[in-house]
């Protein structure tokens, strides 16, 4: 069904955890897109014709031209696009009701759990102005802890839900900054050997060298604007 697009998606995007996730799909599914950057370091995502896609001022959101009517649609939430990728696409989401259970129940795990969780052992231990070392080792160990989770999961399978679905998409971001938050991966054999896996596949490469120059351009370690922008959530100015 991929090749039926014939307008490019508009992906509203900067090369983050979240905004990997989108970017790995359409390059899974062969979609054409277009990169529409959000700077979330200068405060982009507070602008009216970004919140009107996304009205939780984050990105990624996309604009697909050829929506299931005929119409656009616009879709937020990176898990939410996910799916609806999946079901367009009938690619990387099960039809049947079971499989895609075991899709969704671990797209939710990571929506829920692992993604915000890796974020805050990333602020606390890379971005927070004040070394908290209470916070750090909660973040720092419940990283672990779901890392391990992963592990135990990926001892009988390659996958999360068996087949490479979306639920590996949603992961392999933040899961592959592990050492940004604290984890050594040697006491994860089953966790690495689904990380290599993962990062072995062309259109995972593809969908994380999107606008990777940009990833560059802004030190949220030290660049006070986009802290005052990106951590205390409003626009800059």
């Amino acid at each position: 069904m991929a090749q039926l697009q014939s307008r490019p998606i508009q992906l509203y995007y900067w090369p983050t955890p979240n905004g990997w996730k989108i970017s790995i799909m359409l390059e899974e599914c062969g979609l054409p897109y277009e990169v529409i950057p959000v700077n979330i370091g200068r405060g982009d995502q507070f602008k009216p014709d970004f919140l009107a896609l996304s009205p939780n001022n984050k990105m990624p959101a996309i604009v697909d031209p050829e929506g299931p009517d005929g119409a656009p649609l616009s879709v937020f939430e990176s898990g939410a696009i996910l799916q609806y990728l999946g079901r367009k696409t009938g690619l990387f989401y099960p039809t049947d009701e079971r499989g895609r259970v075991e899709v969704d129940q671990w797209l939710f795990w990571q929506m829920a759990g692992l993604g915000p969780m890796a974020g805050q052992a990333h602020h606390f231990r890379i971005y927070a102005p004040e070394k908290i070392p209470y916070a750090i080792e909660r973040y720092t160990k419940e990283v672990h802890r779901l890392y391990g989770v992963m592990n135990t999961r990926l001892a009988d399978r390659p996958f999360l839900a068996g087949d490479y679905s979306i639920a590996d998409i949603a992961c392999i971001g933040w899961a592959k900054l592990w050492e940004r938050q604290g984890q050594d991966i040697k006491e994860l054999p089953h966790f690495a050997a689904w990380l290599e896996r993962m990062l072995a596949r062309p259109a995972v490469q593809r969908g994380l060298a999107v606008n990777a120059a940009d990833r560059a351009k802004i030190d949220f370690a030290t660049d006070t604007q986009a802290q005052s922008v990106l951590f205390g959530q409003r626009p800059a100015g």
